[in-house]
């Protein structure tokens, strides 16, 4: 049973093995987090290569790898060698996804984010494509606009629970009812809170 989890791994070592499709895709999005990614396999390909911010290590897995990072991600065609990469790094304590199914420490969920705003969702392997249905029906849902309203009721949080004129006891009532308000209302909001009207 996976338990929903967000991992900061910014500045931490990261490793997929393997660099087909699937590992492309995951190294993008491990990317945007900013950890130290490093990708080993035999091939290539040229739109992989493209990628900044990796270091390619053209080579065969083996588990001296595995050494030094946080995570990795058993991403090869070959489903016996997926098994081989996680028993390897259950070993040595690092969390391992495997892409082909199995045994896995974690799965990849399908997400997107809107700023500070992050959806993810989640079939536990058994559909990747239902997942993919869901967040893209998400994505109508939780418009761009969705940016701009969490950094508002961020700011608008932060200011009201410093705030000593409001009593506590309306603070979590104020804010609980602002999740309602269009983008416009909380900047008029924000405005008189920031201002001191």
């Amino acid at each position: 049973m996976y338990f929903p989890i967000m991992l900061n791994i910014k500045d931490k070592n990261v490793l997929i093995i393997g660099a087909g499709n699937v590992a492309f895709h995951k190294a993008k999005k491990l990317l945007a987090c900013e950890c130290h990614l490093k990708v080993v396999s035999y091939f290539f390909t040229k739109e992989f290569l493209k990628l900044e911010n990796i270091e390619f290590i053209k080579d065969h897995y083996n588990k001296g790898y595995l050494q030094n990072n946080y995570m990795v991600i058993a991403a090869t065609d070959n489903k016996d060698l997926n098994n081989e990469i996680y028993r390897d790094a259950l070993e040595l304590g690092i969390l391992c996804s495997v892409v082909s199914g199995g045994a896995s420490d974690f799965i990849l969920p399908a997400s997107f984010n809107r700023g500070d705003l992050s959806i993810s969702v989640s079939t536990n392997g058994k559909s990747p494509s239902l997942s993919k249905r869901i967040v893209r029906d998400l994505k109508c849902v939780y418009d761009e606009s969705y940016e701009e309203k969490v950094d508002l009721l961020g700011q608008i949080r932060e200011e009201m629970l410093l705030s000593e004129e409001i009593p506590e006891n309306e603070k979590k009532f104020i804010l609980n009812e602002m999740v309602n308000f269009s983008v416009e209302e909380l900047r008029i909001f924000a405005k008189k809170m920031f201002e001191g009207v």
